[in-house]
Formats: C-alpha cells, structure tokens, sequence
C-alpha cells in the first residue's frame, strides 16, 4: 500500500520502489544505527578488564596486576603525564586494603600524537593498551581471598574533540596464602609481557573533580580558608538558594535570572504546588496537545495509512482496534522510559541530544518527503495483510510497532514536556510518593487518545481521489522542512562539541584575574563575612557553553554592573559523576554543564527554586 491512495500525478515519473521488507528494515536499520552511534559519540566508553600475575600471592612476597583498555577505533586518551598542563591526565588508582601496599603504577610508555592547533604533539595512550601495579603484600596479611578495587579516570578524544572524562572501577582477585608458598602463576603472559614493557611511577593521589575546598589557583584574596570538601557542604546549608539554572544564556536572559533570584520569584514548573486531580489532567491534556508537535502532526496520515486504519480497515472496529494498538504502545513507551529514568536517576533527552541521531531522523523524513512526491513508492501492504485481516489492510503487530517507533521519533519534540514531568515524577517519587511513577505512562495516555477515534473515523471520510493529491504533496512540504530543522539541530550539536579544552581554561583563568574566586570554601566564607550573594558557575574544560558564556554574557557591561556585589565562584566540574561534583550538581538539580546558582547568606536550609 501506497502511503496515500492517492492517483499519481499526470505526468509519468520514474519512481524507486522499496519492497515493505526493505522498507521496515531500514527503518529499524536506521534508528538503530543511529541509536548506536550516538552512544558512542556521547560518551565513549573503554572496555576494561583486570588480570593478576598470580592468583595465589604467598604473604612478606610481591605481585603485578594489569588493567587492559580498549577505546572504540579512531579515539585515544591523554598519558599519565601530558605535556599541556590544561589536557586532562589518564589516572589509575588502587584502593589498597589493609596488608597491601602500592610500590609502583605502570603506565605504558606514550606515543606522540600530531593534533592540528596544537603548538607541540600531545603525549597520548592508543585505543589499546595495558597498565596496571606493582603491590608489596604484608607478611602478617591474613591468609584468605583479598579484592582489591581499582578505578581508572580518563577522557576520550579523538583527532578533533574530547568528551568528557569518564572513571572505569573493576577490582582485582587474588588468594593469599601462608609465607614461604610458591606463588601460582596466572594465565594472560601475554598480557603482563605488554605490562613490562611499560615505566615504572611512584603512586600518588588520583584527581577527579576540581576540590570546592581552596585552591592554588585562587587569587590572593580568597585565599587562607581551610576546610574540607564536607565542610564546605555543611556550610552550604547556612545559605538559601534563590536561584539555579543552566545552559547558554543571552545577557537579558541571565539579568532576568538575576533579578528573578534576588527578589524571590521562584521559578516553579507547571505541576508544583497543584492538587493530585489537577497534576494529573494538566499531564493527560499535555500528552494530548503533544500530538500537535511537528514531530507528530505531518505524521499522522502517513501512520494512518501504514497500519492500515480508516477506511482500508474494513470497519470501523477494527480500525479503532488497529488505533487502539498504535496509541498503547506510544503510551507503553514513555511509560516504560518515564519508569526507567526515575529509577535509575538517569536524565530523559539524551538520545536526542544527540547529533547522529537527528542526523539519522533528517534522513529518514528526507526519504518520507520524497514518498510524498512519489520519487520513492513505499509498500507496507504485505506487511499489514495477515491470516486474522482477511484481506483488509492493517494487522495489530505493525500497529503496535509502528506506535513505538513514532514516540521515539517524537522525542526530540517533546522531550522538554516529558523532562518536566519526570523530573517532578522523581520529586514526588523520592519523598515517598510511590503512584508518581505513573505520571509519565498517564502522559503517553494522553498522547494516544486520539488514535482509536483516528482510527474508526478515518473510514467515514471520502474516499481517495484527485484532491489526496495536493494534501500529499502539502504534507510532503511539512516533512520536508522538519527534515530540514533536524539536519540544522545535527549540524548545531556537532559544532558545540568542538571545544578546545585549553581554551576554556585560559578563558576560567581571566576571569580569576578579574576577581573571581576557583574556591567554593573561600568564596561562601567571603560571602558570610561581607554579607555578599554568591554566584556560582559550575563549569568544565569540554563545556562549549561554558566558554561562550564567558566570551559574551559574562563580558556584557549590563551583566558586569549588576555581579558587582556578588562573590563569583568558578567550580570545575569536570567529571559530573565524581565526587564532589557529583553531590553539588544533586544539590542545585542540575541537569548539565554550565550551571549557575545565586545563593543568599542566611540561616534557612538550602533549597532550590527549581531550574529555568
């Protein structure tokens, strides 16, 4: 089946048809390979596994463990010692228990690595290689199985960009046994050969995040508090927090929050503060008018006529079953994902954050227009004919299917109402409130109540002639320029991960020297000694905005004048899942980098006001 049953146009065209197999499989084929691709463009991840030398190690003797690490082809890691300071070391740490002790780490030797912009070649580790550590085992070590637990902090980057950094944990195995027993030799001499060939270092304290405690760096002003990571967040709660948002914020943007924070406007979503009824009306309603989206609306005459609903259906109960099928699984999905993030406290939008993945959705709507022109001819009809149809168009299974693929395909639409519901979803879910995990299913619920009427009442319209032609060819146009959005919004995501880690360090340093302060510690005791508001902007070395933000916002005269009576505090968050970084960015709720918080000295416990 055609995707409309419209005539063709007059004039002849040659056409390319797909078979419906090949049609449905390169659709799949498509979101799949995007799916993929966009994970390991995200956040690269190495694949890491621990070997020991010997798996019996006799008490007073000593033994190596190794680490292999394997990058995805084309992307390699900083060395241990690389020559730009502002690069970001590759790090392995051993937690040494007690009755163990570290002599050396072993990190291979590095090899150099031409990178355009750069002044000298970098000092980098391959996509494959091995370190690991010489350990000294006490001879008073209990005899026994002993685990001990390693991590390995490292930042991806290939020839162009970096991404950020990322820490692997595993742990190593071994049996001790009595003093004076031949040690049992481990497999892998392949593995502990590599490791030999590697340079010997003395073990020293592993970096994650930038400490929020003093810094070096800090100028002369700021300096001289002491304290603690700890202490500095228990200090945090003689603040109030009047405001925290994040993201690229024009001047007139960032002096609104501004104002907003000092006097008190809270920036409430659209479900705080509202009854159970009214949440969850103002959620079904809102999954309604998600279907007016772009995304969705040129969308569904061309979902109509896949599943084979209207009036192909052969009556009007079965073409509300086959619509009842497509909404279901559009609501099952964002139930499913809505359950999922809250659980897992992962964060919803990532997949369409991401640049191949819109690429891969231009794609697919470039061939969808080009169906609506007739340059391409897809045919689902042996697809929806099925044993239980009789010969009607339209089959459950492809329904169903085709209500997954189409919420996934909204995403990128409809992502900032679904955020919002789930991020209140996890709110409500955290204090206790159990039934909030059906917030984000009651969302797709409303998504989907249109589909069974679509479905039954598509068979009263008339029936397809001459005048299906110039709505195709109008929907075409529609589809067309979404392509054409989700292409610019790909070509945008791949530009903002082009950043030069050095240069946004060098930018963070200018702005020390203007008066800003690298030390939360030094600037909340400034900021409770002079009664200052504190602006705090938690930044990283692989964040673009946060060097844009710089460049212009923080540079604007207007902005200038009204952070004069601020202590300004540059955080480096640079691993967001490491501690401290990690507690803070909880704290504030952000849900990425940049992200800037306006706090108040003041006895009232810290809380948010919610993010912009």
């Amino acid at each position: 089946m055609k995707i409309f049953s419209a005539p063709p146009p007059s004039a002849a065209r040659p056409s390319l048809r797909w078979s419906p197999h090949a049609a449905l499989l390169s659709l799949v084929g498509v979101l799949c390979v995007v799916s993929g691709l966009s994970a390991q463009m995200r956040r690269p991840k190495a694949e890491v596994a621990p070997y020991a030398a010997a798996t019996v190690v006799a008490a007073g003797s000593t033994t190596r463990v190794a680490l292999t690490v394997k990058l995805p082809d084309g992307l390699h890691v900083q060395s241990d010692a690389p020559r730009d300071p502002s690069l970001i070391p590759t790090v392995l740490s051993v937690d040494a228990p007690a009755g163990v002790v570290v002599r050396h780490l072993i990190y291979p030797t590095p090899s150099d690595f031409e990178q355009e912009g750069q002044p000298q070649p970098l000092a980098v580790f391959d996509h494959e290689f091995v370190t690991g550590a010489e350990l000294a085992i006490a001879g008073d070590a209990p005899v026994g199985d002993l685990v001990i637990p390693g991590r390995l902090r490292y930042q991806a980057c290939d020839d162009r960009l970096c991404f950020a950094p990322q820490t692997a944990s595993f742990e190593w195995k071994v049996r001790v046994a009595a003093a004076g027993t031949a040690a049992s030799a481990g497999a892998h001499g392949d593995v502990f050969a590599r490791l030999s060939q590697g340079r010997m270092t003395q073990p020293g304290a592993a970096p994650t995040t930038r400490s929020i405690g003093p810094s070096q760096a800090a100028p002369p002003a700021t300096t001289g508090t002491s304290g603690s990571d700890a202490d500095v967040l228990t200090t945090l709660d003689r603040f109030t927090v009047g405001g925290t948002t994040g993201g690229y914020l024009a001047a007139d943007d960032f002096l609104q929050f501004v104002r907003d924070a000092e006097s008190g406007v809270a920036q409430k979503g659209l479900l705080d503060g509202r009854g159970p009824l009214a949440i969850l009306l103002i959620v079904l309603l809102g999954g309604l008018a998600l279907n007016l989206t772009p995304c969705v609306l040129p969308m569904v005459p061309i979902n109509l006529a896949i599943i084979g609903a209207g009036a192909k259906a052969g009556s009007k109960q079965r073409g509300f079953l086959l619509g009842t099928a497509y909404g279901a699984a559009m609501a099952l999905v964002y139930g499913l994902l809505g359950l999922v993030v809250i659980l897992t406290a992962g964060t919803f939008g990532t997949l369409n954050a991401s640049p191949w993945f819109n690429l891969g959705i231009a794609i697919l709507f470039v061939v969808l227009a080009l169906a609506m022109f007739d340059v391409i001819l897809i045919d689902f009809s042996t697809l929806a004919r099925g044993p239980d149809t009789q010969g009607k168009r339209g089959s459950l299974p492809l329904a169903f299917t085709m209500g997954a693929v189409a919420a996934l395909l909204a995403g990128a639409c409809v992502a900032p109402v679904v955020i919002q519901v789930i991020l209140f979803s996890s709110s409500l879910y955290a204090g206790g409130t159990t039934i909030a995990l059906a917030l984000p299913f009651v969302l797709g619920l409303g998504m989907a109540l249109p589909w069974p009427l679509a479905g039954a009442g598509m068979a009263w319209l008339p029936k397809p002639g001459a005048w299906m032609v110039r709505v195709k060819q109008a929907m075409g146009l529609l589809i067309l320029a979404t392509a054409v959005y989700y292409g610019y919004l790909a070509y945008t995501l791949f530009e903002n991960r082009r950043v030069d880690a050095g240069a946004v360090s060098r930018s963070v340093q200018d702005k020390l020297q203007e008066g800003w302060t690298s030390s939360l510690a030094a600037g909340l005791a400034q900021a409770e000694r002079e009664g200052k508001p504190v602006l705090i902007d938690f930044w990283a070395t692989w964040c673009k905005n946060c060097l844009t933000m710089d460049a212009t916002t923080f540079e604007d005269a207007s902005v200038k004048t009204a952070l004069e009576g601020y202590v300004k505090v540059k955080v480096q968050a640079e691993d967001p899942d490491a501690e401290p970084a990690r507690s803070l960015l909880a704290r504030f709720k952000s849900v990425g980098l940049p992200t800037y918080v306006v706090l108040r000295p003041g006895t009232a416990a810290a809380t948010t006001n919610g993010a912009r």
